[in-house]
């Protein structure tokens, strides 16, 4: 059944690297469940954008979807795509941590130059509100992938500074893994199970587990209540990557392969030096920003700050997996997957 009432309704969304796991869940969330005038996917790739559209052809009766092949880097692609758009969904990124230390410029180029780009183009085209799609890795990162979200999150959170009088309101989420998207550890196991044999990089890692249902869910109410500014993060569970394998294949041999460059033990969604400018929403919290000039302290109502030597790592989360809990959860991510 369709909301009735929802800031998405008869508006313009626009979803940059619309055709990965994540911008398709947004797409079918969309589609479903809202009355949008139009859903834009911008990415690269035509033969995804194809199948995309085929795939959603059933759902999409009233022909919202459109779709823009470009590339963030190209700037006047951008301007183009951005015109008459409501709302922006960031989601274009150079994402896999190996590859990103290999080719660091071209990480560079799309991470960063990237996120310039779209913020030039939503400014200039004066969107009403853009969130841009984050990772823990970019909280105290030690990979060139993290380190080019933490510039990115930075460029989205003061571009707030750069709108003088527009209304566009720029705001990030910051999450964890996501079970089951493209790249996820949770398919490769799954593989790997077949043979009977896993690959784990050590006993004691550590990460934090969202489904794609559950980021779906989680950006959408944050562009709802977003006034920009705001770095959200969820307050998700953690779990060991032993009992990840225990989850997926109990009796398949282990083999420790070491962490690889650029890999955490744990990972952070808000470290202690955030703590001082985080607050407690109940369902999640917000890190505000020290230096927007346009923050209104007051936006949220019963909110409470944070302890001031509060964390939040992978490690020391106060709500971890059984494996008995990620099993549903895995097939929670595999029955969306399918219903997609």
């Amino acid at each position: 059944m369709k909301i009735k009432i929802s800031p998405f309704n008869q508006k313009n969304i626009l979803i940059t690297g619309g055709t990965g796991s994540l911008g398709k869940a947004l797409t079918y969330h969309l589609l479903k469940y809202y009355t949008p005038n139009t859903i834009r996917i911008l990415s690269r790739d035509e033969m995804k954008q194809w199948e995309m559209k085929k795939h959603f052809s059933s759902l999409d009766k009233k022909g919202l979807l459109r779709f823009f092949l470009g590339d963030v880097r190209e700037k006047s692609r951008l301007h183009r795509a951005f015109e008459n758009v409501d709302i922006v969904i960031h989601a274009a990124a150079l994402k896999q941590v190996p590859a990103c230390e290999y080719n660091p410029i071209e990480a560079i180029r799309t991470n960063i130059e990237g996120a310039i780009n779209v913020i030039d183009a939503a400014l200039d085209n004066e969107v009403e509100k853009i969130i841009a799609l984050s990772t823990d890795k970019a909280s105290q990162p030690v990979n060139l992938y993290g380190a080019t979200k933490l510039c990115s999150d930075k460029l989205f959170i003061n571009a707030n500074n750069y709108r003088g009088f527009k209304k566009t309101a720029f705001s990030v989420v910051r999450y964890g893994n996501v079970i089951g998207s493209r790249g996820s550890v949770v398919p490769l196991f799954t593989e790997q199970a077949q043979s009977g044999v896993l690959t784990i990089t050590d006993k004691e890692m550590t990460r934090f587990w969202i489904t794609l249902s559950e980021a779906v869910k989680f950006i959408i109410s944050s562009l709802e209540i977003m006034q920009g500014g705001e770095l959200f993060v969820p307050k998700i569970p953690s779990m060991k990557l032993l009992d990840l394998v225990r989850a997926i294949a109990p009796n398949a041999k282990l083999v420790v392969s070491g962490i690889r460059p650029g890999e955490k033990l744990h990972e952070s969604l808000i470290s202690s030096d955030e703590a001082r400018n985080t607050i407690d929403l109940g369902d999640r919290y917000v890190i505000q920003p020290e230096n927007v000039m346009v923050w209104n302290p007051k936006h949220y109502k019963n909110t409470k700050p944070v302890d001031r030597d509060f964390s939040y790592y992978s490690q020391n989360n106060t709500d971890f997996l059984s494996t008995t809990e990620m099993k549903e959860k895995i097939k929670q991510a595999s029955y969306e997957d399918n219903s997609l």
